[in-house]
C-alpha cells in the first residue's frame, strides 16, 4: 500500500501518508494536487491513456488496484440499465444467460475491449426495453425507500434503548448513593451499635444488588426483529417459492439378526440381565451411556448368527 503513489509528480503513500488519490473513469490515479492542477478548467486529458476526462468525475480511490474502482463504477452504470429481475424470464436458463451477457458487458468496459460494439449493444438495449428498465428502476426506488424507513426506525429504537439504559444507570447510581448516605446519617444519629447498623446497611446493598440483577434480566417486548422489521408488518420483497414436500415419517429398524429373539431394553432388569453387570458410573452417563445399553447390545452379539442360515 505504501507503494502506491502519483504517477505525473511520482509522490507515493510511504513518503507523504496524507496522500490522496484520485480515479477517473479511465481507471488512472492522480494525486488531488496534481487534479487541482491539470484540471483547472474543468475537463483535461489522461496523462497516461489521454482519455479526456471532466474533473467533476474524479473520485477517491478506494481500493488498491484502480482497476476494481473503474470497474465498481462501470457496474453500478451498467446495472442501472440491465436492471431485470429472474421474476421477468420465463425459465431459470434465460435468466442465467441474461446475468452472463451483464457480466461480459462489465468485463469489455473494464478490459477495454471491443467498447464501441458494447456500448451500442448496450444503447440498443436500453431502447428496446425502456418501459420495462423504468418500471424495475421505479421498483427499486421504492424498495430502497422502504429500507431507509426501517434502518431510521431501528436507529430510533436504538437510540432510545440506549438512554432507557444511561436513565437504568442513573437511577442504580442514585439508589446506591442514597443508602450510603442513610448509613452515615444512622452511624450519626443512631444509639445502636456500629456493628449492628453495618449489618443493616450490608443486607439492604444485598436487596439492592438483587433488585438491579432481576431488572436487568428482565427482556422487554420488542415489535421490531433484527433486521429493523416490524412484526405483522408486509413488506414488498420478492415472496420466497413454496416448494410442496411429503413430511418424514420414521420407521423403526429391523435388523435380522439370524438367532433367538433378543429381549427387549425394558426386560433386562427384571430377566435379572443386569444383576452381574457394572452399575454405571456418574461421568459414565453424561454421553447418554446406560448399563442396560450396554447389555441390550452385548445380548445382541451374543444371540446373533447361532441358528444356521436355511439354503
Amino acid at each position: 500500500m505504501d507503494d502506491q503513489g502519483c504517477p505525473r509528480c511520482k509522490t507515493t503513500k510511504y513518503r507523504n501518508p496524507s496522500l490522496k488519490l484520485m480515479v477517473n473513469v479511465c481507471g488512472h490515479t492522480l494525486c488531488e494536487n496534481c487534479v487541482e492542477m491539470l484540471f483547472v478548467r474543468g475537463s483535461g486529458n489522461c496523462v497516461q491513456c489521454d482519455t479526456p476526462l471532466r474533473k467533476s468525475n474524479f473520485r477517491v480511490q478506494l481500493f488498491e488496484d484502480p482497476t476494481v474502482d473503474k470497474e465498481v463504477d462501470i457496474r453500478k452504470k451498467v446495472l442501472k440499465i440491465y436492471n431485470k429481475r429472474d421474476v421477468d424470464f420465463p425459465t431459470l436458463r434465460e435468466y442465467n444467460d441474461y446475468l452472463e451477457q451483464v457480466e461480459d458487458t462489465v468485463f469489455n468496459l473494464t478490459s477495454n475491449i471491443d467498447v464501441e460494439n458494447t456500448k451500442l449493444r448496450m444503447e440498443q438495449y436500453q431502447r428496446e426495453n425502456r418501459d420495462v428498465i423504468q418500471r424495475n428502476k421505479a421498483k427499486l426506488t421504492r424498495e430502497q425507500e422502504e429500507l431507509e424507513e426501517l434502518l431510521l426506525l431501528e436507529q430510533r429504537d436504538n437510540e432510545q434503548r440506549r438512554l432507557e439504559v444511561l436513565q437504568e444507570e442513573q437511577r442504580q447510581l442514585q439508589a446506591k448513593r442514597k443508602n450510603k448516605q442513610a448509613l452515615l446519617d444512622e452511624l450519626e444519629q443512631s444509639r445502636l451499635p456500629a456493628t449492628i447498623l453495618l449489618a443493616q446497611h450490608k443486607v439492604r446493598a444485598a436487596q439492592l444488588e438483587t433488585q438491579i440483577e432481576q431488572q436487568k434480566q428482565v427482556v422487554k417486548p420488542t415489535n421490531l426483529f433484527s433486521t429493523g422489521i416490524h412484526m405483522r408488518q408486509t413488506v414488498s420483497l420478492q415472496p420466497v417459492p413454496r416448494i410442496e414436500e411429503v413430511l418424514y415419517s420414521y420407521k423403526p429398524l429391523h435388523v435380522e439378526i439370524f438367532g433367538p429373539p433378543v429381549p427387549e431394553l425394558e426386560q433386562l432388569g427384571r430377566l435379572g440381565y443386569l444383576n452381574h453387570v457394572r452399575a454405571a458410573m456418574p461421568q459414565d452417563t453424561a454421553g447418554g451411556y446406560t448399563s442396560a445399553l450396554a447389555c441390550h447390545r452385548a445380548l445382541q452379539d451374543a444371540f446373533g448368527g447361532l441358528f444356521p442360515l436355511k439354503r
